[in-house]
């Protein structure tokens, strides 16, 4: 029964009561002294019914109005999602799509009742799933805004360059429930030879910074080379006995990426808060400019790589620390008055792992050079070199 039928009934109630009371009046076998209290007490009752209908009938108006503007915001918001200038996707946490927009429908050249229901994997090429079902796995775990550089693949049509970003959302009581995908095609961007890259300015434009906190590691991608625009990152590798390796320091203007390496274990950790942007390298290949802009950083890392390589192959530990304290001051020393300044904390550990030595061995050395006076420590304990030219 609705609200205003509710009301009609109420009052049609009353309407009897009132009819019967008049009637009941004239019978000669009611007495006159029970027709009052009874009726009164009928015509209250009758009275709060038809003040509850219309108290009802009130808020059933207010509901009526508070739905029709919910509706009206929630169609606002659907066309803002569905007719965006970008593509958006909402996706559970194994990246089978719930929703997509219309940009999205096109730009995968599948229309939108057919997309819903889809693994975003069916739209990856497959020798790049392996990659995209690992960051599915990475993403769930983390609450950072994250962007991946990734080949797509239309609905029987052509592969295109394109940028993933994509947030994680959670319910109260932190759980992933899902994740929310704006998709890119950037094939232009890479492929636009018309486009001269002169500085690291022009290199810089138009990317998305991706951010680390001191002690993260950072995802490789093979098909992409990262930028360091602030903070230092370490490259190390593991040897047969489980004990990291020193391999390379990537500071502010240098790149690094696995695809720059051999290696079959090749890891890059925050060793600071450090900002990259990725380069795809499909879009390196494209740019003679960009190559020619990249060809002196690749040629940078190459040579500090070198460099940890004549560490190592000295004999005696003291002339590697020797050797590598120079190394350290030459990439990341900072002058001050007492000498030159390391301008990240380096622990015994990661002196000793480039060194081929223990920490122990460290430990004792860097003390007899603190003795000696060729080495101290700040406030902050970053290491003080005096000497070691």
């Amino acid at each position: 029964m609705n609200i205003e039928k509710f009301i009609q009934r109420s009052e049609t109630l009353h309407n009897r009561l009132a009819d019967l009371y008049q009637t009941a009046s004239v019978l000669p076998w009611i007495s006159p002294d029970l027709l009052p209290q009874a009726f009164k007490e009928l015509h209250n009752t009758s009275k709060v019914v038809q003040l509850a209908a219309e108290e009802l009938h009130q808020q059933n108006e207010e509901l009526i109005q508070t739905r029709n503007c919910l509706e009206k915001e929630r169609q606002h918001y659907q066309e803002l999602f569905e007719f965006a200038p970008d593509a958006y996707l909402v996706t559970n946490t194994q990246g089978i799509i719930q929703e997509a927009n219309f940009t999205a429908a096109k730009l995968l050249n599948i229309s939108k009742q057919f997309l819903v229901g889809k693994p975003m994997i069916n739209f990856v090429p497959l020798e790049e799933r392996q990659h995209l079902r690992n960051e599915l796995i990475e993403l769930s775990q983390s609450d950072r805004v994250k962007e991946l550089l990734i080949r797509l693949q239309q609905h029987h049509g052509e592969l295109f360059d394109a940028a993933l970003t994509v947030a994680v959302a959670r319910n109260a009581q932190g759980k992933a429930t899902s994740l929310r995908w704006v998709l890119r095609n950037i094939s232009e961007r890479k492929g636009a030879e018309s486009t001269v890259v002169k500085n690291d300015s022009n290199l810089l434009y138009d990317r998305a910074v991706q951010k680390y906190s001191k002690g993260e590691t950072i995802p490789l991608n093979p098909l992409v080379i990262l930028y360091v625009c602030q903070g230092l990152v370490k490259l190390s590798t593991y040897c047969e006995t489980g004990e990291e390796v020193l391999i390379g320091l990537a500071t502010p203007e240098m790149v690094f990426g696995s695809s720059l390496t051999s290696l079959n274990i090749y890891q890059a950790t925050a060793l600071s808060d450090v900002e990259l942007v990725s380069i795809y390298a499909a879009e390196i290949a494209a740019s003679p400019n960009l190559s020619h802009i990249l060809l002196p950083k690749i040629n940078q890392r190459l040579r500090q790589t070198e460099s940890f390589l004549v560490i190592c192959g000295r004999r005696r530990v003291q002339e590697r620390l020797h050797h590598l304290l120079q190394l350290l001051k030459q990439e990341v020393g900072e002058t001050v008055p007492e000498g030159s300044r390391l301008s990240v904390r380096f622990t015994h550990e990661d002196i000793a792992s480039a060194c081929c030595t223990t920490r122990v061995t460290i430990t004792r050395l860097i003390g007899k050079l603190q003795e000696e006076g060729l080495i101290s420590f700040d406030l902050k304990k970053h290491m003080i070199l005096r000497g070691f030219n």
